[in-house]
Order: C-alpha cells, then structure tokens, then sequence
C-alpha cells in the first residue's frame, strides 16, 4: 500500500466505520474503550490526510497526531485491555499499564515543551519529536500497547497483540525514520479485528439474556 491523503482518508474512514459498529455492538460497559480503539485509530489516519494535505509542516493536524498517536495511546490502549481482560489476567497487566503511564507522561512533556514537526518522505510522513531516551521510551510504548495485548488473557486480543508485534518490527525494519506513521496505519487496519472480538463476546451476553427472559433459542430450517 502506498500511503498519500487518499489512501489515509479511505482507510481511516473504513476503520472508524468498523470502530463505530464496534460500539453499537458492544454489550459491556467495560469493554467499551477497546470497542472504541478502531474508531480512535480511524480518526487518527483521517487527522494524518491533514498533515498530507498541508505538506507536512508543524500545524495543528501534526500536533493533533502527535498526541494521538503518542501519548494517548500508550495510555488507552493498557488502560482498556486491563478494562476488558478477564480477572485472572488483570494484575499482570498492571505492568504495561505503569509502563504506558511513565511513558505517556514523558512524551506528554516533550510535546508540550518541544515542536513537533512532520516532513512528507516519498509516501511515508515522517515525525520529528524531541525526546530522549528513545529507546527507553520505544520500549516502553511498545511494551504498554503491544505488550497489554499479548498479557490480556484473551485468544483474540492475543492474535491483535501478535498482529501488532509482526507489524511493529516490519515497518522498524524498513522504515526506521516513519515507523510511527506506518506502525500507527498498520496497527489501524488490524484493530478490525476487534469487530469479531467484540461479535464473539455479544454472543454468550445475548444467550443469557435468553436465558433470564425466558425467550427460546432462535429456530433454523424448516
């Protein structure tokens, strides 16, 4: 895939749609902010057609980017995996939860502290943000996004978890100096996946609704 304004709005609008039947469909208060995290992303590729358009630059849709894709993910995402994951599971995802936390606090100072620039290279964006350690930092957001997946307890977030990891390390490897722009859109198009997360956990909610009602079974056939 090329990226470019267009391929950014498209794909963003598809995975905000998915995002949104995510939300309808959810039946659980508590899975809610993951429910919500394509439409999230979704928003957060329609927001980089911006910086396409504009040319890059350091306006307000590269800010608005930047704190998307920077630190508010490293905190929603721990935050609603620990929200959704079964309770056996929940303390250990308090270790990427603290991690996404210090994380997001450190890259939260930075931008608002330095700017935050973004420069179109070939079909790739590029972000500049002045922070340091990055590795210490990369480890940390990674560990608080990808790793709270891997940690949930759930086979499908696990696969997300995976996906992400997989997606991680490729766009690493051949876009060092846009990983964030390419990470954020693959990231984006797997959290469609979150539509049969959500399909597979609305299932037994709606057998039991059945069940305290009263009401049968659907019928198939004849």
């Amino acid at each position: 895939m090329c990226w470019s304004a267009t391929a950014d709005l498209v794909a963003g609008s598809g995975v905000a749609a998915v995002g949104a039947a995510c939300v309808a469909l959810v039946r659980r208060i508590r899975e809610l902010p993951l429910a919500a995290l394509p439409l999230l992303l979704g928003a957060h590729q329609i927001v980089e057609s911006s910086v396409w358009d504009s040319g890059g630059g350091s306006g307000p849709a590269t800010v608005a980017w930047a704190v998307i894709a920077l630190p508010l993910l490293a905190v929603w995402v721990p935050v609603a995996v620990l929200c959704a994951a079964p309770p056996h599971a929940r303390l250990r995802l308090v270790v990427p939860l603290a991690a996404g936390a210090v994380t997001a606090a450190l890259l939260a100072h930075a931008l608002a502290t330095e700017p935050v620039t973004a420069d179109i290279r070939g079909r790739t964006v590029g972000y500049v943000v002045h922070v340091s350690p990055v590795p210490l930092l990369v480890a940390g957001y990674l560990l608080a996004t990808v790793g709270s997946l891997l940690l949930s307890g759930d086979r499908r977030l696990l696969g997300l978890g995976v996906l992400a990891a997989v997606g991680a390390s490729v766009c690493w490897a051949l876009w060092r100096l846009e990983f964030v722009s390419t990470w954020c859109a693959f990231a984006a198009v797997c959290s469609v996946v979150l539509l049969g997360w959500v399909r597979a956990g609305r299932a037994p909610a709606e057998r039991r609704s059945r069940r305290d009602t009263g009401d049968p079974a659907p019928r198939t056939g004849a």
